[in-house]
């Protein structure tokens, strides 16, 4: 990655010296710092290849997946887990929560480290989920993990003994409603600048509010290794 430009860096602090109301959105770019591998959210595991059932990674991740063979798909939710373990929140998670003390913040992350909501972040649209999070497929169960080390495996509800699942999106899942409907009240209340950091923005619900703001003539500041399409 290449040294940022010094006049950049003065254009982005006069702006935030301006700035009342930020959005950061964020990518698995993000959490690199903190050990975590970098595909799609998280991941970096199966770029390119297939899985040990001669699957692709999207698929043995899917919701259709664990529908038909649960083992499966917490048998790579499970890695992806293992993965995070032991990983903290790294300086650019604190910072962004510290930015809080002094303006109004949003974050929309894609990943499902849970490393925003570890280092502070208040306001947050965890647009994907959160690994820790899982929940019954039939009644009313949840809970929060630290980790799955203590998990049968695919686990089931202690109470009715049904599939459980992390509260993360899939692939071919719907994105939550509550999670959009909280985007698009932030959205609506308008930024005055506006992060994309360590996300491709292959999805429109990502580059969506960077290209809005930009059209908008908000400004708006990109940090990723390589240039991405917004």
């Amino acid at each position: 990655m290449s040294e940022p430009n010094p006049v950049t860096v003065a254009r982005i602090v006069s702006e935030l010296r301006r700035a009342r109301r930020l959005l950061f959105i964020t990518g698995a770019g993000i959490s690199a710092d903190s050990g975590l591998p970098t595909y799609r959210g998280i991941g970096g595991l199966y770029n390119n290849q297939m899985t040990e059932e001669n699957f692709s990674i999207e698929t043995a991740l899917s919701g259709s997946m664990l529908e038909s063979n649960p083992a499966i798909t917490w048998k790579y939710l499970h890695q992806i887990e293992k993965s995070c373990r032991g990983a903290q929140p790294n300086d650019g998670h604190k910072i962004i929560a510290e930015l809080q003390d002094h303006l109004e913040v949003c974050v929309l992350t894609q990943n499902i480290d849970g490393f925003h909501r570890d280092a502070g972040s208040r306001n947050l649209v965890e647009i994907h989920g959160d690994i820790h999070d899982l929940y019954c497929t039939r009644c009313d169960y949840a809970v929060t993990v630290e980790d799955y080390s203590a998990l049968e495996m695919p686990p089931s509800c202690p109470q009715c003994h049904a599939l459980v699942r992390p509260r993360v999106v899939l692939f071919g899942e719907v994105l939550p409603s509550h999670a959009i409907e909280h985007l698009y009240e932030e959205l609506d209340r308008g930024f005055d600048l506006v992060f994309s950091i360590g996300t491709t923005s292959v999805f429109p619900y990502i580059a969506g509010p960077v290209v809005q703001a930009s059209r908008a003539g908000i400004p708006t500041v990109e940090i990723n290794p390589t240039e991405t399409n917004v």
